[in-house]
């Protein structure tokens, strides 16, 4: 937690820390307590004003009081403070004040002073008070360092300045180094407030942020979604479907930022009371911003509960994967702003299935990297961020790397809804649709075609409703692959003998998983290697018994017995795991990241070799592969 300095009175004979706020959601918001001799007292609603207020505020280095309310932050039991305070709003400290003795002989309940001063943040230099460089007060202003900073962070950003939603975030290089303020992220997304999250840093890379001004979306799944509120007057108001169209809706989004508006529709992102917004908008499409568009009194005189307008935009267009032999497949961009790669640091297929998913290709197959002669600009992503289920585009921090990810999805099968990228019901893409197997139109051979193209190893489980029953669409052929293909559309179809397919009957496929133990006294120890397109060992940096039992269960080996290292002679391209990744349940193969780097140490494992599928065999029980 920060320490706040208070500045002692002129006489110098006061404690420094004589004011405090608690039981806040930040440190510039709380219930108000005064020191006196060596104990705290809070100060009753009735010997304290708007002055007194902004006096607390500036001791404390928070912005300018913006509620000022008895019991907002808990109800308190004696002592209060006896006296009422007389600023003149210009002290830099409470106690500096003039006080007199209080005219009331008791404060009642719900008067202790719960007092919120707005958070010291500010963007200047910007064409709005909602863009321009962002500057955070720790007791002085500085810009923001720009590491890191995605518009997830931006967001907190927008709503703490009461500005709309995040719309883009940039950097911008001076001349030379200053100090500068490096926000924890992490902390951000915890909920603390930016000043909370600021330690002092160097460095000549400022943050450039642009919030929309009198529109945002509230409550949505992402950046782009959400219920309609719009700015007028300092206050914020929702929409009612009577006043609002699919042109309005076209002018929001690209407001926004966002792609074109994809639903509209009332209580979508939850129900709203008043205030709803009384005019109704008449926008040509054109138009740059909602507020723009022409307006006119609404003919309604109330707004239906249900009826605030939802509105969900697509994702903009910011993803892309370029100079390879498919739209499916290459080097990997992200645009906010601008079109620049992303760096290849601790790029995961994880991460990359969502890249795959956002480009609506397959499945992830492979990930890695690209050495370019000298850095450029190009963006970071946040794996966590992207495991959180957010856009690419709202995990991108800029960066300077000439390190860069290379990516290849398949391009017209995948499986969705399984525990790993090797598992799922199985999808085929044809003219644009994902369409769901039939198990009558689909056999062992097709499944070991499918898990050759996703880079899986052999297929162990072929059933209908492993991975949730679907609707229709259904593939109407019947696949006729001789085992030998290296793509599932390369092999023969013919039109399927069936009318319909029954309830629980679409293709859930499991492929092993590529991991294997080698050289040791059985398959369940040994040096442990993982495939992505090619075998490679595993480095042991940060590889404890956590990642090793991963490894084991993929291995379908029991428990983790023990795991070490092997120190080679040369140097080899190796794997490295995430083990955030890991320790969230994912596969090794999806954790595994391509390091720039060589090296010769190698990890060891032994895993108990008693599995569910041993304990089986040893009660002379056997389960084919099923269809």
């Amino acid at each position: 937690m920060l320490q706040v300095n208070i500045p002692q009175t002129n006489d110098g004979s006061l404690s420094p820390d004589s004011v405090r706020l608690v039981n806040g959601t930040s440190l510039c918001s709380g219930r108000l307590e005064v020191k006196s001799e060596q104990s705290w007292s809070s100060v009753c609603e009735a010997d304290f004003d708007q002055q007194d207020a902004e006096v607390v505020c500036r001791e404390l280095s928070c912005g300018a009081p913006s509620v000022l309310r008895g019991a907002l932050y808990g109800e308190v039991e004696a002592p209060m403070w006896t006296k009422e305070f007389q600023c003149g709003g210009h002290e830099s400290a409470l106690l500096d004040c003039g006080r007199s003795d209080s005219a009331r002989s008791t404060c009642s309940p719900g008067k202790a002073v719960g007092l919120t001063c707005s958070e010291p943040v500010r963007l200047v230099g910007g064409a709005s008070r909602c863009a321009g460089t962002l500057e955070v007060k720790r007791p002085e202003w500085r810009p923001v360092e720009d590491s890191d900073w995605t518009l997830k962070e931006a967001a907190a950003v927008c709503r703490v300045l009461d500005c709309g939603s995040a719309v883009s975030t940039g950097s911008r290089n001076e001349a030379s180094r200053r100090s500068v303020w490096r926000i924890d992220s992490d902390c951000v997304h915890s909920g603390s407030a930016l000043r909370e999250c600021a330690s002092s840093y160097s460095s000549s890379s400022i943050v450039e942020l642009t919030c929309s001004d009198s529109v945002r979306l509230v409550n949505g799944t992402s950046l782009c979604s959400g219920r309609l509120e719009v700015k007028s007057e300092q206050s914020w108001s929702s929409v009612c479907e009577a006043d609002f169209d699919q042109q309005d809706a076209e002018v929001v989004c690209r407001e926004l930022g966002c792609g074109a508006p994809s639903v509209l529709q009332g209580a979508l992102y939850g129900e709203v009371e008043a205030p709803m917004w009384t005019k109704e908008f008449q926008c040509g499409g054109h138009e740059s911003a909602l507020l723009d568009c022409g307006r006119s009194d609404s003919a309604r005189s109330t707004c239906s509960p249900g009826k605030a307008v939802g509105l969900t935009c697509s994702e903009p267009q910011s993803i892309r994967l370029v100079g390879g032999a498919s739209r499916c497949a290459g080097t990997l961009e992200v645009k906010q702003s601008e079109w620049r790669p992303v760096r290849d640091f601790y790029w995961t297929l994880k991460a990359a299935a969502a890249a795959c998913r956002d480009l609506d290709c397959g499945s992830a197959v492979s990930t890695g990297s690209r050495n370019e002669a000298s850095d450029r600009s190009v963006w970071r992503i946040r794996s966590d961020c992207v495991h959180s289920g957010s856009a690419l585009r709202e995990c991108a921090s800029s960066y300077s790397s000439s390190s860069i990810v290379e990516l290849t999805c398949s391009d017209s099968v995948r499986l969705v809804n399984g525990t790993s990228l090797c598992s799922g019901r199985l999808e085929v893409k044809s003219e644009q649709s994902w369409s769901s197997v039939c198990e009558a139109d689909f056999d062992q051979q097709d499944a070991e075609v499918v898990c050759r193209e996703l880079s899986c190893g052999a297929p162990s489980v072929l059933r209908g409703a492993l991975y949730g029953e679907v609707e229709a669409p259904m593939w109407t052929k019947e696949f006729q692959c001789g085992g030998h293909e290296s793509a599932l559309l390369d092999c023969g179809r013919s039109d399927s003998a069936r009318s319909t397919c029954s309830p629980g009957k679409a293709v859930g496929l499991t492929c092993s998983e590529p991991v294997r133990l080698v050289g040791g006294a059985s398959r369940c120890a040994g040096t442990l290697e993982v495939k992505r397109i090619e075998w490679r060992p595993v480095w042991d940096s940060d590889w404890t018994l956590k990642e090793a039992a991963a490894a084991c269960r993929d291995l379908d080996c029991g428990s983790a017995v023990s795991t070490g290292s092997r120190n080679e002679a040369s140097y080899r391209s190796v794997w490295s795991i995430s083990p955030y990744c890991v320790q969230s349940g994912s596969a090794l193969r999806d954790c595994a990241v391509s390091l720039p780097f060589s090296s010769s140490s190698i990890v060891e494992l032994t895993c108990s070799g008693k599995s569910i599928s041993d304990i089986i065999y040893d009660s002379n029980i056997f389960l084919p592969l099923s269809q």
